[in-house]
């Protein structure tokens, strides 16, 4: 059956009682986790496959899921499902025995609670029935580690979002590189998303890419854990990164209770720079800034003023820095093409792109580390690369030589304080265990 004959016959079965929007919206397949033209989203949700069916659902499973849900004590049968590809709404519902009525109300009754567009491809549902009925009484949408969704299906009006009580202590965890700096965190015990967090704060400080064997890490970080079961880590808290040879701090430090969370050095130098270090991940440097470079495609000598980052198609670019774009459109051997000017003197330039992100055009502001676009071979390209431009007063200069203005240190009158915090931290960093176990009262290192 077509969508438009389906879209017609349940605007038909509901009677005026929802409007057609309502009705597109229950029908609509569910979205990826990743954005369009990831490839690891293909890859990932094209082979997943439903949890076992309600029969192999055991009482002592229901029993224990009731009570992680919060709902009411009863013999229920739970089964668990993963949102798959093409999956609607209606899709999840009708299939347990509900009715198309009851599908209608609960979409139109959640939609300022969690809007049921909003489940993703890939999560996980429990499916709470009523073995009297044989119908389901509750959907429970896993939103995140630390959120669910209950859609109450009697009462669409008692929906729900609940939020888990996180428990968080500091941890200490250290290593020498050998390898990469991903595989020795892991060897270390910590969480793997870890070093995408060390890698944030120190962004303006070290290209991750350029870590070698040898280099050392101390990190104090927000452990956390919900009943027991570990989630994924919370903010850094202090952290030194000896990177050949050379020993970079970064301390946690919020100056205000409302203020933005900054990272600073042992002296109280901001970390945040003007620019991040490199607009994406990089499998390596194919070219570098010259002015009488080859061109692989042209055949001949001519100046190169950009650095080209190998990196599979697909792969996000991220601007450098808060700006406003000033272009982005198709442009001859330039391909997909975005410039986007920082200030009255810095201008960056991203090359060869597959496409835009959604909505990045011309007059659009972005944030440092927003996605822009994603990595191709638009225009005259030989391979998958981003081609990074940088230009200061309007001249090309080589980004991996450009020197980077520090943000803001802390303020003089928070600078009494901030130095304390330092002198608790620093010897925090050089033993194991000194944090470990210890609740965490409040999440401002300051305090």
């Amino acid at each position: 059956m077509s969508k438009s004959r389906i879209a017609r016959w349940s605007a038909a079965l509901v009677g005026g009682v929802c409007s057609f929007a309502l009705v597109v919206l229950i029908l609509s397949p569910f979205e990826d986790e990743r954005p369009p033209g990831d490839a690891a989203a293909t890859v990932q949700t094209a082979g997943l496959e439903e949890a076992p069916s309600e029969a192999e659902a055991s009482s002592e499973t229901a029993a224990s899921s009731a009570n992680v849900h919060g709902l009411p004590e009863q013999a229920w049968e739970v089964s668990e499902r993963v949102i798959r590809r093409n999956q609607t709404f209606a899709d999840l519902l009708l299939a347990h025995g509900v009715s198309y009525q009851q599908v209608v109300n609960v979409a139109s009754a959640v939609e300022d609670i969690y809007n049921v567009r909003r489940l993703r491809t890939g999560k996980t549902l429990h499916v709470y029935k009523d073995p009297s009925t044989e119908t389901a009484r509750y959907i429970v949408y896993e939103a995140s580690a630390t959120r669910y969704v209950v859609y109450d299906l009697d009462t669409p009006g008692e929906s729900r979002v609940v939020e888990r009580e996180i428990d968080t202590t500091w941890e200490h965890v250290s290593g020498t590189i050998d390898g990469s700096l991903y595989q020795t965190l892991v060897n270390s015990g910590a969480h793997p998303e870890l070093v995408i967090k060390l890698a944030d704060v120190y962004a303006w400080q070290i290209d991750f890419f350029q870590i070698r064997k040898g280099d050392r890490f101390d990190i104090i970080y927000e452990s956390r854990s919900i009943e027991g079961e570990s989630i994924r880590p919370g903010d850094v808290v202090a952290a030194r990164l000896v990177h050949r040879g050379t020993p970079y701090y970064a301390f946690r430090f919020q100056e205000e209770a409302d203020a933005r969370i900054e990272y600073f050095d042992e002296a109280g130098n901001s970390l945040r720079r003007e620019f991040l270090r490199a607009p994406l991940d990089y499998t390596r440097i194919s070219s570098r800034f010259s002015n009488n470079r080859y061109h692989p495609v042209l055949g001949v000598n001519r100046p190169h003023h950009g650095t080209d980052y190998a990196a599979p198609t697909g792969t996000p670019i991220r601007a450098v820095g808060d700006g406003v774009v000033e272009f982005a459109a198709r442009s001859g051997g330039n391909g997909n093409y975005v410039r986007i000017r920082h200030n009255a003197t810095y201008t960056t330039g991203y090359l060869h792109m597959s496409r835009f992100a959604e909505g990045i055009r011309r007059g659009v502001e972005v944030e440092q580390g927003q996605t822009i676009g994603y990595v191709g071979q638009t225009g005259l390209a030989t391979g998958p690369h981003l081609c990074y431009r940088v230009w200061k007063h309007g001249t090309p200069v080589d980004a991996l030589d450009l020197d980077l203005p520090p943000a803001y240190p802390v303020s003089p009158e928070l600078r009494q304080p901030y130095l304390r915090m330092v002198d608790r931290l620093l010897p925090a960093l050089e033993q194991e265990g000194y944090f470990a176990g210890v609740p965490v009262k409040s999440p401002l290192t300051s305090s």
